[in-house]
Parts: structure tokens; C-alpha cells; sequence
């Protein structure tokens, strides 16, 4: 109870935070992730490309990453945002093309049969039936996002890491579980409503398909 009446304030303050940055970070991931993905199943020469570029963009230590951000855009929730947006980008754009790919041929054709123009398949044919493997892209980003924000304090963007790292320098074992705890159950959290929104969003007769 001490701790709460010490802390209490700034622990939902850095909460806040860490989900406004966590948020931002992976919906914009996913905004530009997924019509890239689409562009680039159409696009094969370039999706190498990209691919490469994006696989070795995550590779870069998130703490380099963000630190590398401060000479072009300085300290605080900006940078922090881009270089966590960058982490995201991989999983959901990797998974959207793989989903699009795997999208058998069959269905396809029928659209194409219906009179269907190429962007009216990918609305109401591709992207339904790919859902679920994009959707696993976008959880797994959800998670990364969340866990790699907590570095986020350490060019002044706030955050759950502002606990953690205080608690470490200042060998306080209860800021470090009052950090660390929250962002075990915020990235558990974010998996599973992204998993009952992928539930909601995939078509029954593919949910029907799977279960049998």
C-alpha cells in the first residue's frame, strides 16, 4: 500500500504512456505494412527488395535504434515512435505477403469469374482469406512493440522503462517489478484482444473450415 501511495500516480502516468506510444507505433505499422504487402505480392522483384531491407532493419539492437533516432529527430515520444514503427513493420509486412501468397489459386479464379477487378478480389476475396496469417504478423508486432517501448525512457519518451530503469539504478527491486510487471500483462493483454478481433474479422466460413 506504501508503494502505491509513493508511486501510484506515476506508475498510470507511465502506463498511459507506454500504450499511447505502444499504440501509435503499431497502428501505423499496420497502415503502411499491409497495403505494402499487398503491393509487393504483385511486385516480386521488388518484394525481395523490401523484404531484405525490413529483415535488416530488425536485426539493429532496439536500444541502438533509438539512439541512432536522437541526431535526426532528437529525444522524446517522436523518435521513440518511429524507431519502434520501424520494429513493427517486419512481422505484420512479412505476414501480410506470405498470407496473399497462400491464398489458393481456386479462389481466385472464381473471382475473376464473378467480373471482379483485381482491387475488388483483394478487398473481398485475398484479405479475408489471408486475415488470419496477418492478423498473427500483427500480434506478433503488438507484442515487440510493447515489450521494446519500455527502452523508449531512455531518449525521454517516458513509459513503463521509467520505472524499471529507475528501480535499477537506484536498486529498488519494487520499481522494477512495478515496470516490468505491467508491460508482461499489457503485451498479454494486446495478444489476446487482437486474437478475439482476428476471431470477429475472419470469415465464419473459414473459422467453420479450420475447426473441422
Amino acid at each position: 500500500m506504501t508503494f502505491f501511495q509513493l508511486y501510484g500516480d506515476q506508475l498510470v502516468t507511465a502506463i498511459f504512456q507506454h500504450l499511447y506510444i505502444s499504440f501509435v507505433s503499431l497502428a501505423l505499422g499496420a497502415i503502411v505494412a499491409v497495403p505494402l504487402g499487398v503491393l509487393l505480392t504483385r511486385t516480386p522483384k521488388l518484394a525481395n527488395i523490401v523484404l531484405g531491407i525490413t529483415s535488416a532493419l530488425q536485426t539493429i539492437p532496439s536500444l541502438a535504434l533509438l539512439t541512432l533516432m536522437i541526431p535526426f529527430l532528437g529525444i522524446g515520444r517522436f523518435p521513440a515512435i518511429v524507431a519502434l514503427f520501424i520494429y513493427s513493420l517486419l512481422p505484420i509486412l512479412r505476414n501480410t505477403y506470405i498470407g496473399l501468397k497462400n491464398v489458393d489459386a481456386h479462389y481466385l479464379d472464381v473471382a475473376k469469374g464473378m467480373g471482379m477487378t483485381p482491387v475488388q478480389s483483394i478487398i473481398q476475396v485475398e484479405l479475408p482469406l489471408a486475415l488470419p496469417t496477418i492478423m498473427a504478423g500483427i500480434r506478433l508486432g503488438a507484442v515487440y512493440v510493447i515489450a521494446w517501448a519500455s527502452l523508449a525512457s531512455y531518449i525521454g519518451a517516458g513509459g513503463l522503462g521509467v520505472l524499471i530503469f529507475s528501480g535499477l539504478d537506484n536498486y529498488q527491486p519494487s520499481l522494477i517489478f512495478a515496470g516490468t510487471i505491467p508491460v508482461t500483462i499489457l503485451a498479454l493483454l494486446a495478444d489476446f484482444l487482437l486474437g478475439k478481433l482476428e476471431y470477429k474479422l475472419t470469415p465464419s466460413a473459414l473459422r467453420k473450415a479450420e475447426n473441422e
